[in-house]
């Protein structure tokens, strides 16, 4: 596993005490790097509302996959593990990935085997998913640098629908909250409605917002129009799912 940093949640927020739930933070960044405002800056968002984040910087290219998902599957199982020392929730660990990285935590909700043992177990997936702007499908409107970066060149047909994540849902995928702009440019929206789609098609809970407008790679996107509702609409979301506590003021839920 890469490194895997963590931000504590912060006293008086969400729950007043005892076990508190978790995210895995997945930025991205075409797995060739990883995009620095779509890791830290968002751990501290998430903390705010009382949810204990850990970032992982997770092998991106020259290493291929299944490396990624190992990493992602690793950290996963350390966070409900507890080494760390935090009180979490291990019923509670959630994933949070944007691009490339929301491509990796919908291959981890739905379960993509990595070939070792120790780590496809069920405890590697999380308990819900948030996803921003992400890559999802190689099959449809390809994101090609992504695919170059985690695959190499000429990946089989096999392996492109492996890691199609939309094909791989199933009533056992976890909800997911999601999230898109109609004009990006970089990865086609159809990602996320085909996610999303698939989800709501197997009766799986899923809440899609599409802004008509708004650059690629936003990250928690402050300041910008429509967009910028998402940090708020996600925690009102995370609020309802019992995973932080009601009274904590709306102007706290969308502030790092």
């Amino acid at each position: 596993m890469s490194g895997l940093t963590a931000v504590p949640a912060r006293a008086g927020a969400g729950s007043a005490g005892g076990a508190r739930p978790a995210a895995l933070v997945l930025p991205g960044g075409g797995y060739g790097r990883q995009a620095d405002h779509e890791a830290e800056p968002v751990a501290e968002w998430l903390a705010a509302l009382g949810i204990h984040a850990f970032v992982l910087r997770y092998r991106v290219a020259p290493d291929r996959h299944p490396a990624p998902l190992q990493d992602a599957k690793e950290a996963m199982l350390h966070i409900r593990g507890g080494s760390h020392g935090l009180a979490v929730d291990p019923q509670r660990v959630g994933v949070l990935g944007f691009s490339a990285g929301g491509h990796l935590a919908a291959t981890l909700s739905t379960a993509v085997a990595t070939g070792r043992e120790r780590f496809d177990v069920p405890g590697a997936v999380p308990d819900l998913t948030v996803l921003c702007y992400p890559v999802v499908s190689y099959t449809t409107s390809v994101h090609q640098g992504s695919m170059d970066n985690l695959l190499g060149d000429a990946p089989s047909s096999d392996i492109l629908a492996e890691l199609s994540a939309e094909r791989r849902v199933t009533a056992a995928t976890p909800p997911a909250f999601i999230w898109h702009t109609a004009d990006d440019d970089a990865v086609h929206v159809s990602h996320s409605l085909g996610y999303a789609g698939a989800l709501m098609g197997t009766g799986v809970p899923a809440e899609l917002h599409v802004f008509p407008h708004g650059r690629h790679g936003l990250g928690l996107a402050a300041g910008e129009p429509g967009p910028d509702q998402w940090t708020r609409l996600c925690a009102a979301w995370l609020a309802r799912a019992g995973w932080t506590s009601p009274w904590i003021p709306a102007g706290r839920r969308d502030q790092v």
